[in-house]
């Protein structure tokens, strides 16, 4: 059976433990690939930010580090862990380190790219912190590029869950 919305998947977190991305039904998302030493690594800040000013409003953020882009995920998870909590106090969902990109991309990632695709058509995601929303009934509305900041998502934000 295909895939027919994010809600299909499962992944697990960072923890270890196997985790049904349909739990998050009825609530927008924010999927986003991280890496610890990444010079977009600061933007941690601003989607804990935004986590934290929207989650009451029916919205999550799902971090799945990446080591794919310049080795800048080195760590193992719980390493990855403990960055996130010490320096940026991240205390949305983060996954179990994940490939994005090639033959061994997580089954979500090759999901999300086939249905929001890059820049001039491509499904390839360029970078760390590249975003994709979902709107709360799991459809894929929107990518974002590493450089667009969670500042420039909150706009959409807005109009997603107001």
């Amino acid at each position: 059976m295909p895939n027919e919305s994010i809600y299909d998947f499962e992944a697990k977190d960072i923890n270890g433990n196997i985790k049904k991305l349909s739990e998050f039904k009825g609530t927008a998302l924010l999927v986003v690939n991280t890496a610890s030493k990444c010079g977009f690594t600061p933007q941690f800040d601003g989607l804990e930010k935004l986590f934290k000013n929207y989650s009451n409003k029916g919205f999550q953020i799902l971090g799945f580090p990446c080591n794919q882009f310049g080795s800048q995920e080195p760590g193992d998870e719980n390493e990855i862990k403990n960055f996130c909590s010490l320096n940026y106090n991240v205390t949305f969902p983060m996954f179990a380190k994940v490939e994005v990109n090639g033959n061994n991309a997580h089954p979500l990632y090759k999901y999300l790219k086939k249905n929001s695709k890059g820049f001039l058509g491509t499904e390839f995601i360029k970078w760390n912190f590249t975003k994709f929303l979902i709107g709360k009934n799991g459809e894929v509305l929107k990518r974002y590029a590493p450089t667009d900041t969670p500042d420039d998502i909150a706009k959409d934000l807005e109009e997603l869950l107001n």
